[in-house]
């Protein structure tokens, strides 16, 4: 994982990569440029990355027009990091590279969790009045870009990033709104199990998630899912569960822990 702080100077982005633990926090200002880093994670992603149409994961492709991510195109999700962190595991286990800008509250150990390879992910939290820069540098580097759009951001720099996207063939999830999206998706319910009569820990959550957007031609689909069920996995309701997941009521040994500082810290109130 690389992680950038403040970026006044996008002239360079990253120099020492100090492994621990698996992982690499590489600080700004130092060393290699935009075009090194870009090269750098082409090599490492070319061998794993087969094709420019990103699975996610299937319980979440029949929400997707084609069923599927596409390189070029720009989708968005509203409030729910569960289900942002669900769009980004699958390219990332196909070993897509991810970078995050502007979301200083996404969770690393959710993220995980959810099957996102944190040795292919590019955290910059804090962007400050550089968001479009550090988004366009971004983009240039990595397959999957993640950030929350500015308010009031105007029309002509849409279009422009929205064009950058489709040279560069990357894709863009908004977590917020995006007039252009190729579909946005949203939970319109949400219900967690775990509780019982004034006790207990939250172990799964069952969410319908629709989705609407210019290439699903005015219609909206909708889908029943566990986001995620008791062994955090992420799937349709009634589909089979290697981890016995069962109805999700109850909660497993652990799992309430995982639950609250993982999925449940950002979708309680949503």
């Amino acid at each position: 994982m690389f992680e950038y702080g403040e970026m006044p100077d996008l002239s360079v982005l990253l120099a020492e990569a100090a492994p621990a633990a698996g992982l690499a926090r590489v600080e700004a200002g130092r060393g290699d440029s935009v075009r090194e880093l870009q090269e750098r994670i082409r090599q490492m992603q070319t061998t794993k990355l087969e094709t420019r149409r990103l699975e996610t994961v299937p319980a979440l492709a029949s929400l997707l027009p084609g069923g599927a991510l596409q390189a070029g195109a720009v989708y968005s999700v509203e409030r729910s990091h569960a289900l942002l962190m669900a769009l980004m595991a699958g390219p990332s286990a196909a070993g897509a590279w991810c970078g995050v800008v502007g979301i200083p509250d996404f969770g690393v150990e959710a993220a995980a969790r959810s099957g996102i390879d944190l040795e292919r992910l590019v955290l910059v939290p804090h962007p400050g009045d550089q968001w479009l820069a550090v988004t366009s540098a971004i983009i240039d580097v990595v397959s999957v870009v993640v950030t929350v759009a500015p308010p009031r951001l105007s029309d002509a720099v849409t279009a422009r990033l929205a064009a950058r996207i489709r040279q560069r063939e990357a894709t863009l999830i908004v977590l917020g709104g995006w007039a252009q999206s190729e579909a946005t998706l949203r939970i319109t319910e949400s219900t967690w199990g775990g509780i019982g009569a004034g006790h207990g820990h939250l172990a799964s959550r069952q969410v319908t998630v629709s989705s609407s957007g210019k290439s699903l031609w005015g219609q909206k689909r909708t889908a029943r899912l566990w986001l995620p069920d008791a062994s955090e996995q992420i799937r349709e309701v009634g589909s089979a569960s290697g981890g016995g997941a069962g109805s999700g009521g109850g909660a497993g040994s652990g799992g309430h822990e995982r639950a609250e500082h993982g999925f449940a810290e950002h979708e309680l109130a949503g």
